[in-house]
């Protein structure tokens, strides 16, 4: 007799959304009782979200907010899971109907996750059925950052951006790539800018809609828009930056106070779609109620606010001074988007520059506050890219 072999495991799991009711129902009570503070002492922002505010959204979580709906919206498109580098990673493969469709991998940031990019993924994949142009077709590939959704949580240090974009790499060839683009905002911009940097095989070019791009050294003289990059660079990191220095500096600390705590772990979101997207004084101007709370139910369900936050603390060192990268590059900027910076910045970063395009409106969440102006970026952008 001889031992049979096991088959191998495959390299792509097929994965279904599935919350148990029992997470449901011990979110209610969890909203139910929520003790809360007392209000601010301010009329305004200054001190982080207003109490009736948070008071407002977590009984609309509670009471009226359909989780199963966006369970559904998921599940219609083909997701997997796939080990690399001894992590299982999430991704939403979605391919198109175009046989000529360009691959492009997604990736979102912090707070976000794969929701901000599930309206774009029917306008790229099938761009007549939206009014726009087969030669436009992508093949959309949406990966969950380690740590972040259903992605596995690390167990040790040194998932920095570099070997995530390594990571990304090896997803697109598992997937069958050899050719393909990437783009991404907020830590997505990042990961995105490291791909630009490693240039692997196969790699055409890249889009962002936050550059990394100040200068190493600031001009001793500024123009108008360089302070204003400078100014609101010193916003993101002083008066909006408190989220970034404590997951910076202590994300086990977060994670604890905000994992028994779906009222916290609400608050923690919310104040940063509060203060970075193109709102006229609250967050649901730009994205709804909805749409935020599916964003904050993917943190609660997948009890990820402190591998979540670690990004912040295995990249401590990064700055917003961006390398030079040879590579193509398309840049969208979004006028609400913090930091802002200048065209003559970009230019100098990314001297193979395809595509520069302003956005009439969109703020540091660019795809999930405007996604159809950034499908429609994201076709001009990479539209070069293709011959």
């Amino acid at each position: 007799m001889t031992a049979s072999t096991p088959a191998p495991a495959p390299l792509l799991r097929p994965f279904t959304v599935a919350i148990p009711d029992s997470e449901l129902e011990d979110l209610k009570l969890r909203l139910a009782r929520t003790r809360w503070p007392d209000p601010e002492t301010v009329p305004d922002w200054s001190q982080g979200v207003r109490l009736d505010h948070a008071r407002s959204l977590v009984a609309y979580w509670e009471r009226e907010y359909d989780w199963r709906r966006f369970e559904s919206e998921l599940n219609r498109f083909p997701q997997f899971l796939t080990e690399i580098d001894g992590l299982d990673i999430h991704v939403i493969h979605v391919r198109s109907t175009n046989p000529h469709a360009m691959p492009l991998i997604l990736t979102h940031g912090w707070p976000g996750s794969i929701v901000e990019f599930l309206k774009l993924i029917g306008p790229l994949t099938d761009p007549v059925a939206f009014g726009g142009d087969v030669a436009d077709s992508f093949d959309v590939v949406v990966p969950s950052l380690p740590g972040f959704g259903f992605s596995q949580k690390p167990t040790e240090t040194g998932w920095d951006v570099t070997r995530i974009a390594t990571a990304w790499t090896e997803l697109m060839k598992r997937l069958g790539y050899t050719r393909w683009v990437a783009q991404g905002g907020d830590w997505g911009s990042v990961v995105t800018t490291a791909l630009g940097v490693m240039q692997p095989e196969g790699l055409l070019g890249i889009h962002l809609n936050s550059p990394y791009a100040f200068p190493a050294t600031l001009p001793d003289t500024l123009t108008r828009e360089e302070q204003y990059a400078v100014d609101t660079l010193a916003l993101y990191t002083g008066e909006l930056g408190g989220a970034n220095h404590l997951q910076g500096t202590k994300p086990e600390t977060i994670g604890i106070a905000l994992a028994d705590s779906p009222a916290g772990q609400a608050a923690w979101i919310y104040d940063k779609f509060q203060s970075k997207t193109d709102n006229h004084g609250l967050a649901e101007d730009s994205l709804t109620a909805d749409e935020i709370l599916d964003a904050i139910s993917l943190s609660w369900f997948t009890n990820s606010a402190a591998s979540s936050a670690r990004i912040y603390w295995e990249n401590r060192g990064a700055s917003m001074a961006g390398p030079r990268l040879t590579l193509p590059v398309a840049v969208t900027v979004f006028p609400r988007d913090i930091p802002l910076l200048p065209r003559s910045w970009i230019e100098d970063a990314y001297p193979h520059l395809v595509h520069y395009g302003e956005a009439a409106k969109g703020g540091h969440f660019a795809a999930f506050e405007q996604p159809e102006i950034m499908v429609s970026e994201i076709r001009a952008g990479l539209r070069s890219l293709r011959s």
